[in-house]
Parts: C-alpha cells; sequence; structure tokens
C-alpha cells in the first residue's frame, strides 16, 4: 500500500493544487454571479463591509478560526487541510480580479452556474486526492462525531447560523444561495466519483469547504 502511495504522490499533489485553485475560481464565479453567494461565503462576503481586507484574506482568517474550533473536537490536520486553508482564499482573489462585476442579469447567472460546476468539480479533485478534509468540513465530522447528530443535520445547522450572520453583516442572499444549498450536494458526489483516487484498501469520502 505504501509503495502505491508513493507511485500516486505527484499526481495526488497535482490533482489537489489545481482542486484549491479552481475552487477558489469557482467562488469567485459565484460572488460574481450577484444572485446569493454559498454559505460560508455570505458570511465572507458580511465580514469584508466592515473590515478592510479582502474576500481572500478574510477566507483565510474564517478557515483559521474554523480550524481553532477543531481542537476541542479533537481532529486532526491534514496536508490538504493545510493547504485549503491558505491557497483557496488567494485563488478566490485572483477570480475576482479577472472576472467583470455589475453585469447584466442573464450574465451574472452565467457566472454563478459556471462557478457551482467549477466548485463541484474541484471539490472531487480534491476530495480525490485524498490529503484531507477542508476546514469547514472537518468542522462539520467533528461535530458530528461529538453529538452523534445525523452529518446533514449538522451541516444544516452551521450552513445556517454562518448564512445568518452573514446577512446580518450584509453579504448577499438570494435564489443563488439555495441553489447551491440544493445542487451543490448532488454535484460533488458526481465528480467526486469521478476524480477519487484508490491509494488503499479503500477510499474517503466527504466534501471540500
Amino acid at each position: 500500500m505504501s509503495a502505491l502511495r508513493g507511485r500516486r504522490l505527484p499526481r495526488r499533489t497535482v490533482q489537489l493544487l489545481v482542486g484549491l485553485f479552481l475552487y477558489g475560481i469557482g467562488i469567485a464565479f459565484m460572488v460574481r454571479g450577484q444572485i446569493g453567494a454559498a454559505p460560508w461565503d455570505v458570511l465572507t462576503q458580511g465580514i469584508t463591509r466592515h473590515v478592510p481586507l479582502t474576500f481572500g484574506v478574510v477566507t483565510i482568517l474564517v478557515s483559521i478560526v474554523v480550524l481553532l474550533l477543531w481542537i476541542p473536537l479533537r481532529q486532526k490536520l491534514g496536508f490538504g487541510t493545510v493547504l485549503n486553508a491558505l491557497l483557496v482564499g488567494p485563488s478566490a482573489d485572483v477570480g475576482l480580479a479577472l472576472i467583470p462585476v455589475d453585469q447584466p442579469l442573464w450574465l451574472r447567472s452565467c457566472f454563478f452556474a459556471i462557478g457551482l460546476l467549477v466548485l463541484s468539480a474541484a471539490t472531487g479533485l480534491y476530495i480525490g486526492a485524498q490529503f484531507g478534509p477542508g476546514p469547514r468540513d472537518g468542522l462539520m465530522t467533528g461535530l458530528h462525531k461529538q453529538t452523534g447528530w445525523p452529518i446533514w443535520i449538522v451541516r444544516t445547522g452551521l450552513e445556517i447560523v454562518v448564512v445568518a450572520v452573514g446577512w446580518v453583516l450584509g453579504g448577499n442572499v438570494g435564489i443563488g444561495t439555495v441553489a447551491f444549498a440544493l445542487l451543490v450536494g448532488p454535484l460533488c458526489q458526481y465528480f467526486m466519483r469521478l476524480f477519487a483516487m484508490t491509494i488503499g484498501p479503500q477510499t474517503r469520502r466527504g466534501y471540500a469547504t
């Protein structure tokens, strides 16, 4: 099994890095859609309205806070976990700098759809590389283990809280937020199956956020 891991390490690393970069680009497309962001991005948008920091920098800071919440939950960091916290934010800033703002509604709707597909494919790439869960994903699974509540309840509860806080702070909640909640699960599941790499007897699966 260790030999198999070693042979596939370069490909897994490239897949991880490409996935993280595209994840940030997907976020940028959805934000530029301006029809409602994903739950955690609503929170990030809200925070950026009150601090002199870019969307990407706030994304990194939120990830660090989430990782601190792992400590009482006894979650273990992975290589991919750390890179997720550090790289997705800058990638989102790159996308936000390149994608035009305040476009016609039809084009913004296309931006959102592109972003959702790119983010879902990026999730499949990132998770398929099997370098550890993302910060928000680890928070979800950690709470699940500590409370015994079903994953869907924990995830839904977390996203309701972050959307509510983000909305109060001025984040963009709209039809896109609802579309994300309904579609991201099935899309991510498809791409995770497509890009999953077997490096041992079993393949672990989960969401990268």
